[in-house]
């Protein structure tokens, strides 16, 4: 990036995901940008009360940044703020923990420095606004974050068919959709399965498969589409279902924990 010794500016806008110290002044700030993917770069000095950009290079923080590229690490040299998605969660446990969630959740989902993934920018702000507007509860807004997320690194569950065999459910129909003829029976013939995908039939289904409400499955599906007023009118204990599958399952992908989803649980 350097170019006879000439120091090469970039400039960006991107989430704050997380940050840690670095020496007695500086710290290390981890962003997902909007056209550089992830980033790690230092903000010197940001730790001193005098600091000029420090207070807004913390986490959930939507910045407007120019940066000069080190050798190991990007050097922050101005920041803007575009928007503090933290100021209305700081004060709800639920909706704060929930966001925390999305930011690990992003940050893991970028494993690779500097590789462009607008898609997974533009999800993680659209969580943090929804979070911030305080329409939906927050486990729902979390948890169609990760599916979307899983959708668009191409890990979608199979929530239409058998992630096995591909099979449907009688007559052709969704296994979840609420046009069947007869939908309480299908909760025994469907399983839900982390390590095949998704549902699974009755001839698929594996050691271990869970056996989720058919509502479940319907919820799922509404929140990897964006349908909010089916969501919105679920019940909780399909709520509950639901966030254990979808924790299961991201994790399971990402062959890593999401700490933060602990504290989500509890909330």
């Amino acid at each position: 990036m350097r170019d006879n010794g000439r120091v090469s500016l970039y400039r960006d806008d991107g989430i704050v995901l997380r940050t840690q110290k670095l020496g007695e002044a500086d710290r290390i700030v981890t962003i997902l940008t909007r056209r550089n993917g992830r980033v790690r770069a230092v903000g010197k000095g940001v730790r001193r009360t005098k600091s000029r950009f420090g207070a807004r290079l913390e986490p959930f923080t939507h910045v407007d940044l120019m940066l000069y590229t080190g050798r190991s690490l990007d050097v922050i040299t101005q920041a803007e703020t575009v928007r503090a998605y933290g100021e209305p969660l700081a004060t709800d446990y639920p909706r704060y923990t929930s966001g925390t969630a999305m930011l690990e959740t992003a940050e893991r989902f970028t494993p690779m420095e500097k590789e462009p993934i607008i898609r997974q920018f533009l999800l993680l702000v659209g969580g943090l606004r929804a979070l911030g507007e305080r329409v939906h509860d927050p486990r729902l807004v979390l948890d169609a974050y990760l599916l979307r997320t899983l959708a668009v690194a191409g890990y979608a569950p199979a929530l239409d068919e058998c992630a096995v065999c591909g099979s449907v459910s009688p007559g052709g129909r969704s296994p979840a959709s609420p046009t069947s003829a007869d939908p309480g029976a299908l909760t025994g013939s469907l399983s839900f399965a982390v390590p095949a995908g998704g549902l699974t039939c009755r001839s698929c289904r594996p050691p271990g498969a869970a056996s989720p409400a058919v509502a479940t499955i319907a919820l799922m599906q509404a929140l990897l589409r964006g349908d909010w007023a089916q969501a919105d009118a679920s019940q909780a204990r399909h709520q509950v279902e639901c966030s254990g599958l979808v924790a299961a399952y991201v994790q399971w992908h990402l062959e890593h924990s999401i700490r933060s989803l602990r504290h989500v649980e509890h909330a």
